[in-house]
């Protein structure tokens, strides 16, 4: 089994998670996948950014807040 480092990013509302997690990849038609503990890293993530709970959010990860850009 192979294992390699991915970014995901999660987007809820006006916040973007960028966590990091680790693909496994094997000889399965169901790769490359999660760890067990990695989908619920990201779970947890996408739950405390619609409460909007940075502080939690922020053990997993750097968060961005989305503006809108003005144009004229």
């Amino acid at each position: 089994m192979k294992r390699r480092k991915k970014i995901k990013y999660i987007h809820e509302g006006q916040y973007v998670a960028e966590v990091a997690v680790e693909l496994m990849e094997d000889e399965t038609g169901w790769s490359p996948y999660l760890s067990v503990e990695d989908a619920y890293k990201l779970d947890d993530v996408r739950e405390a950014l619609r409460n909007g709970d940075l502080k939690s959010a922020t053990k997993y990860g750097r968060i961005y807040e989305l503006r809108p850009v003005a144009h004229q």
